[in-house]
C-alpha cells in the first residue's frame, strides 16, 4: 500500500470516528427521556430570527428559520430567551468538523432541560458549513446541545437513518467560530487521541469541572435575539 493511500484511509477512519462520537455524545446526555416538549413558550415564535452570540473570541450572528425545522427553531428561541446558553463552553471543537456546545454552566439547568426532548422532524436543509443542528443520539433525543458545522458535512443529513436537521446558520462572524479553541479535540477515552472533557462530568458538575480541567475552552458570554420576522397577522406558534 502506498503512503498516500495509507494517509487517505487513515483520514477516512478518523472522519468516521468523529461522526460516531457526535451521535454517541448526544445520546450520553439525553438517552432515556421520552417526554417531548413541542410548546416551550406561551408567545408566538417568529418565522425567523437572528441571535447574536457574544463569545470569548468575539461575536457571531445566527439566523434561525422555522421553515427548516420548526420544533428545533422553537426550542432555540426558548433557550435564548431563557439565557440558557450564557457562560456555556464550546466543550467539543474538532477542527474541520464541528464546534459543539449546549451543556449549561449550572448542571441543574442542564438537568431541568434534559427531560424535555424536542419532537423529531425531517432534515429539510443540508448540514453545510456554518449551519447549526442539534446533537442527538437517536430518536427523540434532541434537547439543548447544538453543533456548528465547520465544513460541509452532508453525511450528517442521513447518518444512522435519521440525520441531524439544521435549524439555523451563521450569517456573520464565521471567522470567530473558526477560531474557537480546538486543542483538546474529542473527549479523552482509552485508545483515542482526544484530550477533551467528558460529557457525563459536565452534566454532573458544569463549569466547575470545565474551568478546573479545561481552562482554554472558549465560551458564550451571552446569546440574545436581536431581530425577528413574523408573517403578517401571525399570532400562533
Amino acid at each position: 500500500m502506498t503512503a498516500s493511500r495509507r494517509r487517505a484511509e487513515a483520514c477516512r477512519s478518523l472522519a468516521a470516528a468523529a461522526v460516531a462520537v457526535l451521535a454517541i455524545g448526544a445520546g450520553a446526555c439525553s438517552h432515556g427521556f421520552g417526554r417531548h416538549a413541542n410548546t416551550d413558550l406561551d408567545v408566538a415564535v417568529p418565522d425567523s430570527f437572528v441571535v447574536r452570540f457574544e463569545t470569548s473570541r468575539g461575536a457571531f450572528d445566527v439566523m434561525a428559520r422555522k421553515a427548516w425545522a420548526p420544533n428545533g427553531a422553537d426550542r432555540l428561541y426558548t433557550l435564548v430567551r431563557d439565557r440558557y446558553y450564557d457562560d456555556a463552553r464550546f466543550f467539543r471543537v474538532v477542527r474541520d468538523f464541528v464546534a459543539q456546545f449546549g451543556l449549561a454552566a449550572d448542571p441543574r439547568r442542564t438537568a431541568a432541560w434534559r427531560v424535555r426532548a424536542i419532537a423529531d422532524e425531517p432534515v429539510r436543509h443540508t448540514n453545510s458549513r456554518g449551519t447549526i443542528s442539534y446533537a442527538r443520539g437517536g430518536v427523540g433525543t434532541r434537547t439543548t446541545q447544538l453543533y456548528i458545522n465547520l465544513k460541509d458535512n452532508a453525511r450528517l443529513d442521513t447518518l444512522n437513518g435519521f440525520g441531524f436537521p439544521p435549524v439555523a446558520e451563521v450569517i456573520a462572524g464565521m471567522n470567530v467560530v473558526d477560531s474557537l479553541y480546538s486543542g483538546y479535540g474529542e473527549a479523552a477515552r482509552p485508545g483515542g487521541r482526544g484530550q477533551g472533557p467528558s460529557q457525563d462530568s459536565i452534566n454532573r458538575q458544569g463549569n466547575a469541572y470545565l474551568t478546573r480541567g479545561f481552562p482554554k475552552l472558549d465560551y458564550v458570554k451571552s446569546a440574545r435575539v436581536t431581530r425577528e420576522w413574523r408573517a403578517p397577522g401571525a399570532t400562533g406558534r
